[in-house]
């Protein structure tokens, strides 16, 4: 099992996939990477070779991933706040922020469904 970034990486996925478990690193920035650094994206992780991992380990480092690019977004949201932007405003209710209709499908952002009465029929 390898260990990049503060990320364990599990031992049978594909070096591309596995690459994905760390935060800010998707499928491209995984092949980017893996071109970089010259190993075979079809290499299990367990089949990777202390060189190569260290390889890895450097070239995800050079990057903005895990503490790092968590802190970066929470900073720029919070900017968003302080200024009283529309969008900060947005994040701060825990609302959409990026233009979505709010009248039907927010659910996950607006929580459950207050009660209404009289709306269950009685039963006698």
């Amino acid at each position: 099992m390898a260990r990049i970034a503060g990320v364990n990486l599990p031992a049978k996925k594909r070096i591309e996939v596995a690459l994905t478990y760390i935060y800010g690193v998707g499928r491209t920035r995984a092949r980017e990477i893996l071109k970089e650094t010259n190993v075979g994206s079809d290499t299990r992780v367990m089949d990777l070779t202390e060189q190569e991992v260290t390889l890895l380990r450097r070239a995800v480092e050079a990057r903005p991933v895990e503490g790092d690019l968590r802190r970066q977004v929470r900073a720029s949201i919070q900017r968003l706040v302080d200024i009283g932007a529309y969008r900060g405003v947005r994040q701060k209710e825990g609302l959409p922020v990026r233009g979505q209709k709010t009248r039907a499908n927010a659910r996950t952002w607006k929580g459950p469904r207050p009660s209404q009465a009289g709306s269950k029929k009685e039963r006698r």
